[in-house]
């Protein structure tokens, strides 16, 4: 009997691996979770009047998530051939594997949907854009360019074109929540939610783990590379948001949006820089122009799909340097980087407890964070030292094993 190892190194992943590549990988994976950690606890805005955005905001908003993404992408290209992509009977395996670890992905993100807090979970969209990109595991790097070009280009307008129809429907088909189980009784919203009008709109999101697969099949341990996503990953990435600025304050794009009606929490200018999320975006193509965080525009995706390739090179070489030397600094953060489906959860049901509830006496927002972020890297660190996977990953890795199972001949 046979049962290829299908697992990728991603939000549920399969253990610790302490090559450079694979450190750098689960590195660069830590620093996104705790980039949304920050984002979910410490204040994104400053005070009212202003409202001005803080820089947990302007570092962390859109680009922390849009890295867990691309990573996802890096880890199932890793574990479905690296530069070489399985074919055959071996690509079908490890699609059923990447399907039912999927399906785990979503059980526990529906899950904590059922909790009252106020974070965006990503878990459950997560698992769809798993289930998106299987038709896409076997493409290599020319193929995977043009696929992740054309749909950075083109799937913003697709959704420009969609969410207006599903927003005025009635009733409109946004949820308005993190997706629970109760919401698969009304399977239409739920997944004109996840595709179009949620925080995580799959349908853009795909350009993410487009790119990551497209990086995952390249040489990643040469140091070239390393430094090629690097320098392009970091000119991409300020090029777009040069342009989304110029767009906006200097091209009149700015001035035009704040004439729509709508209800704005926020300042509009403060918003563009830190979050659109809980704007239709709608009635003006002036929206397809911005380069904001969880814009889902073209420029954004280049901005923040350019910001985590930056960051994955330079947490590759990093893994390099570390692994020269003998040195394993990044532990503390490729510890916590290498479980974060169970980490992420803990997080959420840790957050959840203190929903319209006081802090604890002599606590702060960032006394939260920083409790919780030290509590992370201990866990990360002890679980990577001891060679074990998380409860999760654990639990992810025998639905891989599962779904790629495939009898051999004869048996």
């Amino acid at each position: 009997m046979t049962s290829p190892d299908t697992t990728p190194n991603n939000m549920a992943s399969p253990g610790h691996n302490f090559s450079p590549r694979l450190t750098g990988i689960d590195a660069a994976r830590g620093a996104a979770l705790l980039g949304m950690m920050a984002t979910h606890l410490l204040p994104t805005f400053g005070p009212a009047p202003g409202w001005e955005p803080t820089w947990i905001g302007l570092t962390f908003s859109g680009r922390s998530s849009a890295l867990f993404a691309v990573l996802a992408g890096v880890g199932l290209a890793l574990a479905t051939g690296k530069q070489a992509p399985r074919r055959g009977a071996e690509l079908g395996a490890a699609r059923g594997g990447v399907a039912l670890r999927a399906l785990v992905i979503a059980v526990v993100g529906l899950a904590l949907g059922g909790l009252e807090v106020n974070v965006a979970i990503i878990l459950v969209h997560y698992a769809v854009l798993f289930l998106c990109i299987l038709p896409f595991l076997g493409l290599g790097v020319r193929a995977l360019s043009a696929w992740a070009a054309g749909w950075i280009l083109l799937s913003p307008v697709l959704g420009y074109l969609v969410r207006p129809v599903l927003l005025e429907a009635n009733p409109p088909l946004q949820l308005g929540h993190n997706p629970n189980v109760e919401d698969l009784q009304t399977p239409g919203a739920l997944l004109a939610d996840l595709f179009f009008t949620g925080y995580y709109p799959v349908c853009q999101w795909i350009s993410y783990l487009l790119l990551g697969l497209l990086i995952g099949r390249l040489a990643l341990s040469k140091q070239r590379v390393q430094v090629l996503l690097l320098a392009v990953g970091t000119a991409v990435a300020i090029v777009s948001k040069v342009l989304g600025i110029l767009a906006m304050e200097a091209w009149g794009g700015r001035a035009a949006l704040s004439t729509l009606p709508g209800v704005r929490g926020y300042p509009l200018e403060s918003m563009l820089q830190v979050n659109l999320t809980g704007l239709r975006q709608t009635d003006s193509l002036w929206w397809l122009a911005t380069a904001s965080p969880h814009a889902g525009t073209t420029l954004d995706l280049l901005h923040t799909g350019g910001t985590a390739a930056a960051a994955i090179g330079f947490f590759l070489l990093l893994g390099s340097w570390s692994e020269r030397i003998g040195v394993r600094f990044l532990l503390v953060l490729s510890g916590p980087g290498a479980m974060t489906l169970t980490l992420y959860s803990l997080h959420v049901w840790a957050v959840s407890w203190f929903v319209d509830q006081p802090l604890p006496s002599g606590w702060t927002n960032e006394t939260m964070y920083w409790a919780q972020a030290l509590t992370v890297i201990a866990v990360g660190a002890v679980f990577a030292l001891l060679r074990r996977r998380g409860p999760l990953e654990w639990l992810a890795h025998q639905a891989s094993r599962l779904g790629s199972y495939r009898p051999a001949a004869g048996d």
